[in-house]
């Protein structure tokens, strides 16, 4: 059976107290979450309010704005940080061939070739220089290598 409308909001459906608590743990999780997950949850908790709201005292609609530009705005913001991460990828994979400098695991400079990039997902890119791995974070300078490479070319006669 169901219990009379009193104009009170239950404990158990306490919708600004649940998309607090999501808010506050979604903010503080390892970034890397689907947009699709956090779409669909901001949604849920928006029907919740609507169901749940007392029909004496409907909920302001300034109010649906502000949330619907908040999360727009958060989605937006995840894009950028997206953005800025693959940029960072990408400069780490032009940093092969290159000397770097870079402070090591006992907080000293020091200077090698980079071989090769390691892309861990959504953690930062790690250099392989000689045959340690250097967090991008930890280069301290970047040089172009003294002898340039020499290149091939190849020219064919037509007749």
């Amino acid at each position: 059976m169901t219990s009379p409308i009193n104009g009170t909001v239950s404990r158990e459906f306490d919708v600004d107290r649940t998309a607090t608590s999501l808010y506050t743990n979604k903010t503080s999780t390892a970034a890397g979450t689907g947009d699709a997950a956090d779409r669909d949850t901001f949604l849920k908790l928006l029907v919740a309010q609507l169901k749940y709201q007392d029909p004496s005292n409907p909920a302001d609609s300034t109010q649906f704005l502000a949330q619907t530009a908040q999360f727009t705005q958060v989605e937006k913001l995840g894009k950028i940080a997206d953005m800025l991460q693959a940029q960072q990828l990408i400069g780490a994979s032009a940093l092969v061939g290159r000397t770097v400098t870079y402070i090591d695991g006992d907080g000293a400079r020091t200077t090698g070739v980079v071989t090769k990039t390691k892309l861990n997902g959504d953690s930062e890119p790690t250099l392989v220089v000689g045959n340690m791995d250097v967090p991008l974070s930890q280069v301290t300078e970047v040089q172009q290598n003294a002898t340039p490479t020499p290149t091939t070319t190849t020219t064919t006669k037509e007749s």
